[in-house]
């Protein structure tokens, strides 16, 4: 599977990660991604994996979206957006919500987009 351009990419991030299956993920992720979470930094497919597969144990029923993505850098080798993300589901028994503002680097690797780096910055969680 490719990706032809990164907002194809991004539009397939954004309904992947919602399978809570990290193998759903691989086909936009570059080999060498890194992830800045609140929780912390995770360089690679291997750390990576193991900080989704937490969040997906942690919040139950979780519903992931995008919204508002802005193309701040498009190359033919690169690109950049931004966004606000968004999430509602289930913590320790009690429904939850929170969102935030990210920021994705894509890189062009032969004929595909791949994710590079993500950094998300959360606002404060809320009931759901």
């Amino acid at each position: 599977m490719g990706f032809a351009s990164p907002q194809a990419a991004m539009r397939f991030y954004g309904e992947a990660i919602n399978e809570h299956r990290f193998e759903s993920l691989l086909p936009v992720l570059s080999a060498d991604v890194i992830f800045w979470f609140s929780s912390g930094s995770f360089h690679g497919i291997d750390a990576a994996r193991q900080a989704f597969e937490k969040t997906w144990r942690r919040i139950a029923e979780e519903t992931y979206w995008l919204e508002e993505l802005s193309w701040v850098s498009e190359g033919d080798h690169s690109a950049v957006c931004i966004y606000q993300f968004h999430w509602r589901g289930v913590v320790d028994g009690e429904p939850r919500a929170g969102s935030g503002r990210g920021t994705s680097v894509l890189r062009r690797e032969a004929d595909d987009w791949k994710i590079v780096h993500e950094h998300l910055s959360a606002e404060p969680v809320h009931a759901g």
